[in-house]
């Protein structure tokens, strides 16, 4: 073997990063998670016991799965400043040792909170024009949301004169936006912007999740388990509904706090035109254009589903629902391994552990294999090859546009963080499944475009 052969095998030796949030913090938002739906599911009985009045039946309304919210963050707030301390972290700029005097950045606060509050006002205005949220599921964010608007003016001064007081760098984004209305010099457009993604990311997201909370929550606190077992097909259902809740509460807590003091701020939102199409084609409105019943690339026409083509067996049945719980699975520990930082688009420190230590896109990668293993599109009630072939393309599209996902994030992470950069190249080459991938790609890739990217001798 030449010199240059065995260079070109010759690996850069890496280690893995320490994650930003510890394992244990998403466990504890998941038990005080499971406590609080059980005591929902349990409340008649409950009530009976220490005499509580009203009536006696599971609490399941649309007000317990928002409280739910309480019983997820409350447990993973407390165990991230006591246990794993991280406001004491030099990435959330604060500095606790050294506070300055309440008021010594007045005039940098009142600039900061003009533009904190013409940001809550510009999406609330965004809100009033975009009717998707003013009908079905959303109508419920809106009241929460706007239950919720006096409350966060309110509370914002405090908060931000407090802060202000040990921040090494109090000139933020909102700083930059008060700035830039107020007509103040040493405003940054780069700022601004960065402001911007982040609020936008935050009304949106925020918005669609609270709007999701009411159902699945519903359903797992009202489900009826007796018999449950003896039907492979309505366990697995419950399972994965469950699993749904747990991503959903963990989400949602994630792009509610997006504070400082907890390390969980949004550092940078995705800077490329392309991660935003990939991501908001995935959710209403664009969604129901794209993958809804009657969407471009609909892949459900005719499709009866798993527990339709596999009725046959018991035994397959139960097979095949375990699989499907077990994405299900994998797809809510990804979540729940973010903690409190879990939103999409953003950048919010580095995760490393949990799932994330096998491929960089666990929850993307079991989700489309839910897809495919419980939709079947290559399995039809109509018995036409063209729905078979539309729903199979089209899928594979939905699969495309999930890997463009993952694309475009791992692309903004690595230019925000040297630390993710760390972590991308250990998975390269020792992650269970990416680094298979990554060997894959580099048996596939023509041996002229290895030669060509490296240096000439």
């Amino acid at each position: 073997m030449s010199a240059h052969d065995h260079s070109s095998f010759t690996r850069v030796e890496t280690r893995l990063p320490t994650s930003d949030v510890s394992a244990a913090t998403g466990f504890v938002g998941l038990a005080g998670l499971i406590a609080w739906v059980m005591f929902c599911r349990n409340y008649g009985d409950m009530a009976d016991l220490i005499g509580l009045p009203g009536p006696r039946q599971p609490m399941s309304g649309p007000y317990a799965a928002v409280l739910a919210l309480v019983f997820s963050a409350g447990p993973m707030v407390l165990w991230s400043i006591f246990v794993d301390k991280v406001h004491r972290r030099a990435s959330t700029g604060l500095d606790w040792d050294n506070p300055r005097p309440l008021g010594h950045d007045l005039d940098v606060s009142v600039v900061k909170l003009a533009g904190l509050w013409a940001t809550y006002a510009i999406i609330a205005g965004l809100y009033c024009l975009a009717r998707w949220y003013w009908q079905g599921q959303y109508l419920f964010a809106m009241e929460i949301i706007g239950a919720a608007a006096i409350p966060l003016v309110v509370l914002s001064v405090p908060y931000v004169l407090w802060l202000d007081r040990v921040m090494v760098e109090p000139r933020d984004g909102a700083w930059h936006f008060g700035a830039m209305l107020t007509g103040r010099e040493g405003w940054d457009p780069e700022q601004v912007k960065k402001h911007w993604r982040a609020w936008i990311i935050k009304g949106f997201f925020s918005a669609f999740m609270i709007s999701i909370l009411p159902g699945g929550f519903a359903f797992v606190v009202e489900n009826n388990a007796q018999g449950i077992f003896a039907d492979p097909a309505r366990l697995a259902q419950l399972c994965i509904e469950m699993l749904f809740v747990i991503d959903v509460q963990i989400g949602t807590v994630g792009y509610l706090l997006t504070m400082r003091p907890l390390d969980a701020h949004i550092r940078s939102g995705n800077p490329f035109l392309g991660g935003w199409l990939a991501a908001l084609i995935c959710y209403p409105p664009l969604v129901f254009a794209f993958m809804g019943p009657d969407g471009m690339i609909a892949y459900e026409h005719n499709t009866a589903g798993w527990a339709h083509w596999l009725g046959g067996s018991p035994a397959v049945l139960y097979g095949w629902g375990a699989l499907l719980v077990l994405l299900t699975g994998i797809y809510a520990w990804a979540t729940m391994a973010f903690g409190i930082r879990f939103s999409n688009l953003t950048y919010r420190g580095v995760i490393s552990n949990g799932p994330y230590r096998f491929t960089r896109h666990p929850a993307y990668l079991s989700k489309n294999l839910f897809w495919w293993c419980a939709v079947m599109p290559f399995f039809v009630t109509s018995n036409s090859l063209v729905d078979v072939i539309r729903n199979t393309v089209f899928l594979g599209c939905v699969s495309a546009i999930y890997f463009w996902r993952a694309k475009t994030e791992e692309a903004h992470l690595l230019i925000e963080d040297s630390k993710y950069r760390e972590y991308h190249e250990w998975m390269e080459e020792n992650g269970v499944i990416t680094s298979r991938l990554a060997k894959l790609k580099r048996w596939l890739t023509p041996r002229g475009a290895i030669s060509s990217a490296q240096p000439a001798e």
